[in-house]
């Protein structure tokens, strides 16, 4: 082991050492300061990718070219404001609630990955999932190591909730998930259900209301609205291959 290596090692300054051909000599002063430049991006980079496979994030999404037209802010916050995160150091919440496949997920994800690429810590999961994990960590008697270690994160991250009712024992437990985030942690919600329908998931009148109460204190609530992108793809996809339009049913569903 050379010297260099060495002494990187023991000033805990990872790879310098593979960095110095990287960057050009002027004067001692620019090389030192470009060189650890160098070494401390790579670093953050190391520690963001790190963040972001912890996340859990179903599949990777970003902001760029990210269309906007469903969405509408409130008065409490702007597409400059929410893309800032600004949102997560204030301990604010953000509610994506609205029609199906309008970009919900992909814009909670998206704020997601880019939290971590500033060494923010995240939790995502779908509430489905969640509960389930929850209810197994429970009967094992672990549900609070799962709880803490979500209350670790900066940001918690709950996608899809609305999509299949709850049993009262989840509820309960993910309320209690919730009420430990409450002004602990920032919390992005999405749905597909409007506040006044929230009982047909949890089941019980107290516990929605209480839980509405925790979720929708400090929080920005944005809606969405418009057809499915999915759907509209889909249809694109159809006409250009020469397939013919789809026909929506007017009769009811049975």
């Amino acid at each position: 082991m050379s010297r260099l290596k060495e002494l990187c090692k023991e000033l805990r300054v990872g790879n310098l050492q593979d960095l110095t051909g990287e960057v050009q000599f002027n004067d001692p002063d620019q090389y030192l300061t470009d060189l650890l430049e160098l070494a401390l991006k790579g670093r953050r980079a190391r520690k963001a990718n790190k963040l972001i496979k912890q996340a859990g994030f179903p599949a990777p999404k970003t902001l760029d070219d990210y269309d906007y037209s469903p969405v509408t802010f409130p008065k409490s916050i702007d597409k400059d404001g929410l893309t800032s995160l600004d949102f997560i150091n204030r301990k604010e919440n953000v509610l994506m609630v609205g029609s199906v496949g309008t970009g919900k997920t992909h814009l909670a994800t998206a704020l997601g990955i880019k939290a971590c690429m500033k060494g923010k810590r995240v939790s995502f999961y779908r509430a489905v999932e969640l509960t389930n994990e929850l209810l197994e960590k429970h009967e094992d008697g672990e549900e609070k190591k799962l709880m803490k270690k979500i209350g670790k994160a900066d940001l918690f991250i709950l996608d899809e909730l609305g999509y299949i009712p709850f049993t009262k024992k989840r509820s309960q437990l993910l309320f209690s998930v919730i009420s430990r985030s409450y002004e602990h942690q920032s919390i992005i919600v999405t749905s597909n259900l409007e506040f006044g329908r929230w009982n047909e998931v949890f089941g019980d009148e107290h516990l929605t209301a209480a839980l509405l109460d925790r979720i929708v204190h400090h929080a920005n609530i944005l809606t969405f609205s418009g057809e499915s992108f999915r759907f509209k793809k889909a249809i694109a996809n159809r006409n250009k291959s020469g397939e013919g339009k789809y026909e929506l049913s007017k009769s009811p569903l049975s």
